[in-house]
């Protein structure tokens, strides 16, 4: 894997992924940044959980379970002195489906974090990463759970 990293003004960077995608990531306003994109450590969390929401959706589609929705809140604490790492970091799935199992959808989540999510794994080596779930009827899903 490879990816490009450009500064463009105060805190502003481009960065650009080896697959040609392109974001703005923007430090701090403490640090100078003016909220032009997500925060670098954000981003790492952000990977995270998406890193691990493919793993449990294609876990579930593989063994054709009625998986219809997936969200992922994160939430993590940090260190207050340089480096701030994180020291722990909790993800929560809300799985929709009609009539999923709750059994399919832990499955998956633990199959996730031991066994093929990157980030999990390495992210794990640093601080103590959790994870939670949910299964939501598909009938009773909010917007954000149905595709």
């Amino acid at each position: 894997m490879k990816a490009h990293v450009r500064w463009l003004d105060g805190m502003a960077f481009e960065a650009e992924s080896g697959s040609g995608h392109r974001l703005t990531v923007d430090g701090p306003p403490d640090l100078g940044g003016r909220d032009r994109g997500p925060r670098p450590m954000e981003l790492l969390l952000e990977g995270l959980g998406t890193c691990s929401a493919v793993d449990v959706v294609y876990i579930l589609q593989r063994g054709r379970h009625p998986v219809t929705g997936c969200e992922v809140d994160i939430d993590a604490s940090r260190a207050d002195t340089p480096p701030k790492v994180f020291t722990g970091i909790h993800l929560h799935f809300r799985v929709s489906g009609d009539g999923l199992k709750d059994a399919a959808v832990a499955r998956a989540v633990q199959l996730s974090a031991e066994k093929y999510c990157s980030a999990t794994i390495m992210l794990a080596e640093a601080c103590e990463v959790t994870h939670g779930h949910e299964v939501v009827d598909a009938g009773e899903a909010s917007d954000g759970l149905s595709r």
